[in-house]
């Protein structure tokens, strides 16, 4: 029996080693070949990002009349402006442009000449076109290249990972996984079996989605491509949160005097008896 024992223990400690590897592996049960052919091409494509209210916009008109569209590109409005007035210009180039296009709570933008223009749940060539419709004929002669770029396309990574913070993709492109990876994955104490996604749909509703890191398909989900101001958040394990338990300071004076009560009780007690 005393043999048994240190194998009783030690197989123990294999099978707790064993669970707690499966809880911190992501894309569990792929097989030895990795994933097949078929599984890679049921990888949803990337989203194509739609505008939202609060989105910043980068939107710049070219053409082969540059004059004709200065008034249609706040950056030329800029240069000229600030020009006139002693030099101190905000911009360097026509490329560089300094004042963006704020999106409104209705998804409309203010656009020079032109006035309001709506572009809420668009993509980029669709407001490339609305743009482009809005001002050939009416006021161009040629029609325009439109170029529209976000500059917010953000996410908010939070939680139980190593440099949690908001982290920018110039490209406007972020997986999941890119995002982690940028917040330096996540910590051991992490949970990986329902980390919480929170996305604002162009409607300016938000809504809650709850993803499994351990999951293979995890690669197939819909949330897998991010989009711009995404929340992701690590929920801490159940050991973390065990260890974040503080007793409130009020339990801890009752505690402290109901145990010099009990003391002083049967200090009473012993004497009595004597």
């Amino acid at each position: 029996m005393k043999r048994l024992l240190p194998l009783l223990l030690l197989a123990v400690l294999i099978l707790s080693g064993c669970g707690s590897s499966k809880k911190v592996t992501y894309m569990q049960d792929l097989n030895a070949r990795g994933t097949a052919s078929d599984d890679l091409e049921q990888i949803p494509q990337t989203v194509e990002t739609r505008v939202m209210p609060g989105d910043l916009l980068d939107i710049t008109l070219t053409g082969f009349n540059a004059e004709a569209l200065k008034p249609f590109n706040r950056t030329s409005q800029l240069m000229e402006v600030d020009g006139s007035s002693g030099g101190n210009m905000r911009t360097t180039n026509a490329g560089n442009s300094t004042v963006y296009y704020l999106v409104d709570e209705n998804g409309y933008i203010e656009f020079p000449v032109v006035g309001r223009i709506h572009v809420g749940g668009m993509t980029k060539a669709q407001v490339m076109e609305a743009i482009a419709s809005a001002v050939y004929p009416r006021y161009l002669s040629e029609r325009p290249s439109v170029d529209v770029r976000f500059r917010n396309f953000r996410v908010s990574v939070l939680g139980e990972v190593k440099s949690p913070g908001v982290y920018r993709a110039d490209n406007e492109r972020m997986t999941l996984f890119e995002a982690l990876a940028t917040a330096g994955d996540l910590l051991i104490s992490g949970r990986r079996d329902n980390v919480m996604l929170v996305r604002t749909d162009g409607d300016g509703k938000k809504h809650i989605h709850r993803l499994n890191l351990n999951d293979k398909n995890i690669v197939l989900s819909p949330y897998y491509n991010l989009q711009q101001n995404d929340v992701i958040y690590v929920e801490p394990n159940s050991a973390r949160a065990q260890q974040s338990f503080t007793i409130p300071p009020a339990l801890t004076l009752t505690l402290s005097s109901v145990g010099t009560l009990i003391s002083i009780t049967t200090l009473i007690l012993t004497i009595t008896k004597k």
